[in-house]
């Protein structure tokens, strides 16, 4: 059956302002060994998925792949717009959302840094390509053992028969004269010691002795979310709520970024109530808790990469995965595919 809609990709619009560079280990990377890019390499998709996918592919390695970078950028398309078009890529297989151990952060390394990049492809893949590559790239991250210390050179026996070498004859030691020992001070009598005054209790929010230096890492974290996104806004009152949720997400060994990536992926046009919506993310999203102790023997591989939801942002093992969507997502509604 001849396709009718093979029009090349549409060439995205020039913006007023230059496309903003990810933090450093963030942002989109290519993958690698690809064709040159042609005018028909997306024509057959959508228009605005078509346009989307023409911008991205023309962005350098590292830029910012937020949905709200992506669409301050063009001024076609707006943030909903966008992040359908960013799901629509997925499921077509041009694009995977992954978050990538970093390293440890600390020096007592009791938490871990994950950074999110999006792998984006020219030529659409399957399910089972992606997953060879994500698990290659995971071989990859890993860190080589560091080399041993070299010793140093024994130096050899000499020959039998050759002339040995006597050394020197070490100098005499010369007496060093010992210093008389000094008279002892006369004791001087100890005074009776001022009475301790406790510290007076200071009326105040954050009086609790178990923060001394100002909030907590839950509190800040939360008390950013509405400078991340104004959509969730939440006062001070709304943060001391919700401290004890978040300081749960943070006993289970997560950083501020990643609760905040969590919190505010994937949102709706509005929130009516943040402080509502909040409180059931993280109650929803609450990441599992780890043993104390992992065992880190030969046998037991440790997961440097995860595959994010395209939709939700929820992180998971590539197999769990299906054309870049989580198990809830896929079954929320019908996912719009690309023409045959």
């Amino acid at each position: 059956m001849a396709v009718s809609d093979l029009n090349p990709a549409l060439c995205a619009p020039a913006s007023s302002r230059p496309h903003p560079k990810a933090r450093p280990g963030y942002g989109k990377r290519s993958v690698p060994e690809q064709c040159p890019p042609r005018e028909t390499d997306f024509a057959l998709l959508p228009d605005r998925e078509r346009h989307i996918a023409g911008y991205v592919d023309a962005l350098p390695e590292g830029a910012a792949m937020d949905i709200k970078s992506l669409a301050k950028s063009q001024p076609l398309y707006g943030q909903m717009a966008v992040g359908s078009a960013l799901r629509a890529l997925g499921v077509a297989g041009h694009l995977r959302h992954v978050r990538c151990l970093g390293g440890e952060s600390g020096e007592s390394g009791d938490q871990v840094r994950w950074v999110t990049r999006t792998f984006w492809s020219r030529v659409a893949h399957d399910n089972e390509w992606w997953d060879t590559f994500l698990a290659a790239e995971e071989r990859r991250s890993v860190p080589m053992p560091t080399a041993k210390a070299v010793e140093p050179p024994v130096p050899a026996a000499p020959e039998v028969g050759a002339r040995a070498q006597v050394p020197a004859p070490a100098p005499a030691a010369v007496p060093v004269p010992v210093p008389a020992p000094m008279p002892e001070p006369a004791p001087v009598p100890t005074q009776p010691s001022a009475p301790v005054v406790p510290q007076q209790r200071t009326a105040g929010p954050r009086s609790d002795p178990q923060f001394p230096s100002g909030p907590s890492p839950a509190f800040a974290a939360l008390a950013r979310l509405g400078r991340t996104d104004s959509r969730l806004a939440l006062s001070a009152a709304d943060c001391a709520a919700l401290e004890q949720a978040a300081a749960e997400w943070f006993a289970r060994g997560v950083d501020a970024d990643y609760l905040t990536h969590a919190l505010t992926a994937g949102l709706p046009a509005s929130v009516d109530s943040p402080f509502g919506f909040v409180r059931r993310r993280l109650r929803d999203k609450l990441p599992p808790r780890l043993p104390a102790t992992t065992p880190t023997g030969p046998g037991t591989p440790v997961r440097r990469l995860m595959v994010e939801c395209t939709e939700c942002g929820a992180p998971g093992r590539p197999e769990a995965f299906r054309d870049g969507l989580c198990r809830p997502c896929r079954e929320s509604g019908p996912v719009v595919r690309p023409a045959p």
